[in-house]
């Protein structure tokens, strides 16, 4: 249960990734340029987006559910069952809950890729964060990136779909270059969504309903 927890994590923190796998960076392009530039603009666009979402684990397990965002700085993971997981941002934590072990987990958000997810102001590569490399397939745009301060705190690619320009897929590297990759389809912008999506009630401190009869 606590490695199930672990893997569920690793989507979502910078994990320890020696400075050395990144390589020596080439210095971007005016086309890399350019495609951060339409990144940040469609990020910084979106308000509110609901999404199905699969999570591909480094030891090959899959979980599905749905993922909920609003910016800035509030997100929801509402894993499907059987998985006991549930994780949300509350605009300060990030919060992971595993039903079957009982006992939240509160990461400050700014310091996971879900806080470059949610931020208010998207700025892929400016003072906090480094643009690693820019590279594309037919109709994908990967965008890899880092904390400028420490990139040995791992590695982060967002991967869009082009024209229209969409986020599809975010992975993290970890240190011994395992991938967690999560993927995003059937989304929706712009929906209405209900704010205690993104408020976290934990069950011990929860009251029973009282039965009136």
């Amino acid at each position: 249960m606590l490695r199930r927890t672990l893997l569920a994590l690793m989507a979502l923190l910078p994990l320890a990734l020696p400075a050395a796998a990144a390589g020596p960076r080439k210095p971007l392009s005016d086309q890399d340029k350019a495609d951060i530039a339409r990144a940040e603009s469609y990020m910084n666009a979106i308000t509110t987006l609901k999404a199905r979402f699969q999570q591909f684990a480094p030891n090959g397990s899959v979980s599905e559910g749905t993922a909920y965002f609003s910016r800035p700085g509030r997100m929801r993971l509402q894993y499907d069952p059987p998985s006991p997981l549930l994780v949300v941002a509350d605009g300060t934590f990030l919060i992971v809950h595993d039903r079957e072990l009982g006992e939240p987990s509160y990461i400050p958000l700014g310091s996971t890729p879900a806080g470059v997810l949610v931020r208010e102001n998207v700025q892929l590569d400016g003072k906090d964060l480094t643009v690693t490399r820019v590279t594309r397939a037919p109709g994908v745009l990967n965008i890899s990136l880092v904390e400028s301060d420490d990139a040995g705190q791992g590695e982060l690619t967002l991967v869009f779909t082009d024209q229209p320009l969409a986020l599809r897929q975010w992975r993290v590297l970890d240190a011994q270059g395992s991938v967690t990759t999560v993927s995003l389809f059937d989304a929706q912008n712009g929906l209405r969504l209900d704010r205690k999506l993104f408020e976290f009630q934990d069950p011990k401190f929860t009251k029973p309903k009282l039965n009136d009869g």
